[in-house]
């Protein structure tokens, strides 16, 4: 099983708090006038990369995690795998999808997903909406989940 990646970043503070490992993934349908990332876009873009060495280059870096793109969710099987076996050592995991948490747990292809994310930073970037004094995001459409504190109906937000 083979995810594409486009880079994986460790040691970065952006994309999550304290230092983190950021795995950015090609493909996104979402196209957000003003995204910062454009050429994450196609989902043929990147390197294909086993879920076996991902791992390894988390392991070497040695920090939490952060899911991002494109968007992760083109990628849903894997995407799903991946974050079990990251779990499972013990990483705390952020993922940003162009998706609301509530589109992403009615959707069987996505919802098993957020049963190993800790934080969802969800909706897509809207240009009219930038606020470079957010932490983590760049529109305030956008907001920081806590998963494990959230339900359809009763959203927690990450503080």
């Amino acid at each position: 099983m083979k995810l594409r990646v486009l880079d994986i970043v460790g040691g970065t503070s952006v994309d999550g708090p304290g230092l983190r490992t950021s795995i950015y993934f090609a493909g996104c349908t979402h196209h957000c006038k003003g995204c910062h990332n454009p050429q994450s876009w196609e989902p043929a873009g990147g390197m294909p990369m086993s879920i076996d060495d991902i791992v390894a280059v988390v392991d070497e870096n040695d920090f939490d995690v952060t899911f991002s793109g494109g968007d992760p969710l083109m990628q849903p099987g894997p995407m799903t795998e991946l974050a079990k076996r990251l779990k499972a050592d013990g990483r705390n995991i952020w993922c940003y999808t162009g998706y609301s948490y509530e589109e992403v747990a009615v959707n069987p292809l996505y919802s098993e997903l957020l049963s190993y994310i800790d934080v969802l930073v969800d909706g897509e970037y809207v240009e009219s909406l930038r606020d470079v004094g957010l932490r983590f995001r760049g529109s305030s459409n956008q907001r920081l989940i806590d998963v494990v504190r959230s339900a359809p109906g009763n959203i927690v937000l990450w503080t």
